[in-house]
């Protein structure tokens, strides 16, 4: 199993966040922009684990090269059950620089946008205080 989908799998916040390039960019299947830089995806992506309900993976593809990958999986929010697929791609380095996401149907979606826009005011104030502490050095 590749170490992102036993991090997501496992809930371990710390391990998914270790994954993630400086620079990586997260683009969203509810947002028009995407958000570029560690903190704010790794803020997001707290955010997907208090939303997203009977998480699981259900399918892994990869290049032959092992830089990109495509994990499917199925979860509920609020009762609408999605479908989806996280995009990754991995840096020289092993760490995610891009990281797009796709959900269907669009009742689902719709779901999720709801559901993600309650939690974008913590989002900015998870992002902002670790860009805070890595600034002092913490």
């Amino acid at each position: 199993m590749h170490p992102f989908r036993a991090a997501v799998e496992a809930r371990d916040e710390a391990a998914i966040e270790a994954l993630l390039a400086d620079d990586v960019v997260f683009t969203s299947p509810v947002a028009f922009k995407p958000y570029p830089g560690k903190a704010v995806t790794a803020a997001i992506l707290r955010a997907v684990i208090r939303v997203f309900e009977d998480f699981r993976y259900v399918r892994e593809i990869a290049d032959a090269d092992g830089r990109d990958h495509a994990f499917v999986f199925e979860a509920t929010v609020d009762g609408k059950q999605l479908t989806g697929c996280d995009f990754l791609h991995f840096d020289d380095n092993g760490k995610i620089d891009d990281f797009t996401v796709m959900v269907r149907p669009l009742s689902a979606a719709q779901a999720l946008a709801a559901r993600m826009g309650e939690q974008f005011e913590r989002i900015k104030a998870e992002a902002t205080a670790q860009l805070e502490g890595e600034a002092s050095g913490a």
